[in-house]
């Protein structure tokens, strides 16, 4: 048996045995894609094992992520961190080895994935991101960003919409260095794909805009060369390269049907794909042949990164002021001192948080070069453009506004994969209760903890005319139950820039800047106090024992200090805090908390125009809320705003009835 076909098996026969051995995992797609994958890892990716992080690498997205095993043994036997300990412990808690990949938790993972279609998305970004990179640091001599992003997908990837609509932002942008290999085995859990897929990929491709090609063979090591080799000779368009593979291909009683998606192949059937495959082997071996050519690999690899390190050293020398904007790109510090600089927390009139966080975007693209990102489609309303910026296009890349059409879960996706190639700081933008669109990019940005700016603005039922449909009820609680997402929702522009330098300076996951359509005054007392997450705008006069505290966020904080104002006429001396970020306020000292807060004082209203979920650990069993219990309407945002009980009077009376409960 020839090096390329013994290592080829030794995937198969690994994957196979480690999902054997837990009981659990998705044999057939390893099984069916390792010549594919193999050929790609030894012959084309640009790697190096000896350093996973290496930044002109090429990345390697597998979007079909419940294939796994394929992965780690790729990883295994090409000499990353990846013993074959960790081969036996899949699926175990705390291996290496996880069900799907994740990101930051095993060596050579580029991202998590697992549901499917993220990594199309992800793919796309990351390419998106090399070419900017490229055009901004490479010189004729000096190709010092120069890769490519490949992505393996399978049919249940081209089946989600994130997909088709990251493929076709793709091949608008004529994204060239972006290459899918697509396992096309015909299979899905359900059964043949003919029950719910009987579409031409290649033709919906080619309509994109695409470049396709196709191997009628996956297991041709041949073809399946040339075929990669064609992908990266055309550069002006994406690639998808179709390969017919056979799923859980080495096990007659099960390749080619459906059971060997997503089950262990059992005992016996192990037995006859070892035989099948003429592996004789004791379990869990790498054979010495393979991990002889592997060690050469990385020695190659090695030599590849060195020239890539001394061309870098010469590049350094003869362009010093690109190779130091290199380091302060690729860092993951701000370019600035934004808490010193005066300039960015200076408003000086009432307007709407849209409006501020869009002065705000204008003097940020002014202070760090490396700031990148768009809307769906509505950056005219949700003021993210940047002037002078240019835009990124098929016909310049230099561009840093991002255009992603009305594609909102390909937008977040894409961002995701932005930040992950490295070397940019990302937002995106859209209304807030589209935000339901992207939640599932949301939720992979909070669990890779990448620090991917949201901005979200439209953000309650004074939205007004639109009506329910565009007025987001339960998606502030929704996005503060994600762990790692930070929710900022500011109540003026000062706490805006409190949230901007918040989201700018968060290394431990995404946030979410919630902002209004309409004008919000300017408070005197707001200013940076911001960035503990909450704090006392107007206190009372018995700054000790306040009579109640009123709270809220965002345009409510308006109505509370009204409301202090007018209790304050009746003898009730309240407390006025805003809580623009739930996450931010937990992150503070007990102490602090206590002193905003204090656990004595029982009396307690929060008002905020949507889903009061979330809210009762501020006001206690005692205390009141008023949101919104059911969707919004059509009509003018005060007449909505009275309607559903956000008035002075409405606060003032439930701030009485809390009082006379405690009495």
């Amino acid at each position: 048996m020839d090096i390329d076909n013994l290592a080829i098996n030794t995937i198969r026969i690994l994957s196979a045995e480690a999902i054997q051995k837990a009981k659990s995992g998705h044999p057939g797609l390893p099984m069916g894609c390792a010549p594919m994958a193999y050929t790609l890892w030894s012959k084309h990716l640009k790697h190096n094992p000896n350093n996973s992080k290496w930044k002109d690498r090429d990345r390697f997205v597998l979007s079909a992520g419940h294939g796994s095993m394929l992965l780690y043994s790729l990883l295994n036997i090409f000499g990353y961190g990846v013993s074959v300990e960790d081969i036996k412990n899949f699926r175990q808690f705390k291996s290496k080895t996880p069900g799907h990949p994740e990101y930051g938790w095993t060596d050579g993972v580029e991202t998590t994935t697992g549901p499917l279609g993220q990594g199309v998305g992800i793919a796309v970004g990351m390419a998106i991101a090399e070419s900017h990179l490229a055009n901004k640091f490479n010189k004729d001599d000096y190709k010092v960003v120069d890769h490519y992003t490949y992505a393996l997908v399978g049919d249940g990837c081209l089946m989600e919409g994130v997909s088709g609509e990251a493929s076709s932002l793709a091949g608008t942008l004529g994204v060239g260095k972006l290459i899918v290999l697509y396992d096309s085995n015909n299979i899905s859990i359900e059964g043949s794909t003919d029950i719910a897929f009987r579409e031409n990929v290649a033709l919906r491709y080619e309509a994109y805009g695409w470049q396709v090609l196709q191997v009628d063979d996956g297991t041709n090591i041949k073809k399946l060369d040339a075929a990669i080799k064609e992908a990266k000779s055309e550069i002006n368009k994406p690639t998808i390269i179709i390969v017919k593979n056979i799923i859980g291909y080495g096990c007659p009683p099960k390749q080619g049907k459906a059971s060997a998606h997503g089950e262990p192949l059992g005992e016996e059937n192990l037995k006859l794909t070892k035989e099948t495959l003429k592996w004789n082997y004791e379990p869990f071996t790498v054979p010495e042949e393979v991990k002889m050519y592997t060690k050469e690999f990385k020695a190659r690899a090695q030599k590849e990164e060195d020239k890539w390190n001394n061309m870098f050293d010469k590049y350094k020398k003869e362009y010093p002021q690109l190779a130091k904007e290199w380091d302060v790109w690729f860092s993951d510090k701000t370019a600035v001192d934004l808490l010193k600089n005066e300039d960015f927390w200076k408003f000086d009139k009432a307007m709407a948080t849209r409006q501020s966080s869009g002065i705000l975007i204008n003097k940020l693209a002014k202070l760090i070069p490396n700031l990148i990102g768009g809307s769906a489609d509505l950056a005219p309303s949700n003021k993210t453009y940047m002037d002078g910026r240019k835009d990124f296009s098929a016909e310049d890349r230099s561009g840093a506004n991002m255009h992603f059409g009305v594609r909102e879960h390909a937008m977040a996706a894409i961002a995701n994969g932005m930040y992950l190639h490295g070397g940019l700081k990302v937002f995106v933008s859209t209304f807030f209760v589209f935000s339901d669109y992207m939640k599932g990019a949301m939720r992979l940005s909070a669990i890779m903890k990448l620090p991917v700016i949201y901005v979200l603005t439209h953000d309650s039922i004074g939205v007004g005319e639109d009506g329910p449909t565009h007025e987001p009820i339960e998606q502030l609680a929704a996005l503060r139950s994600i762990p790692n997402m930070t929710v900022f929702r500011p109540a003026d522009s000062n706490e805006t820039a409190a949230a901007w330098y918040s989201a700018l300076n968060t290394k431990n996951g995404p946030t979410a800047l919630v902002l209004t359509r309409q004008t919000l005054p300017l408070y005197e007392n707001s200013d940076k106090n911001a960035l503990k997450g909450a704090y006392i705008l107007k206190d009372s006069k018995d700054k000790e024992n306040p009579d109640v505290i009123l709270m809220a966020s965002g345009s409510e904080v308006e109505l509370i200090l009204n409301a202090a104002k007018e209790l304050e006429g009746e003898n009730i001396d309240a407390r006025v805090v805003s809580i623009p970020s739930f996450e931010i306020f937990e992150e503070q000292s007990q102490e602090y908390k206590n002193s905003v807060l204090p656990k004595k004082v029982r009396a307690r209203v929060a008002v905020e125009a949507a889903s009061p979920f979330g809210w009762h650990k501020y006001v206690g069993l005692d205390g009141e809320i008023i949101g919104m219990e059911t969707f919004g309407a059509s009509g003018k945002a005060e007449v909505l705003f009275k309607e559903f009980g956000f008035t002075l009077e409405n606060v003032v009376e439930k701030t009485k009835m809390v009082l006379d409960n405690l009495k």
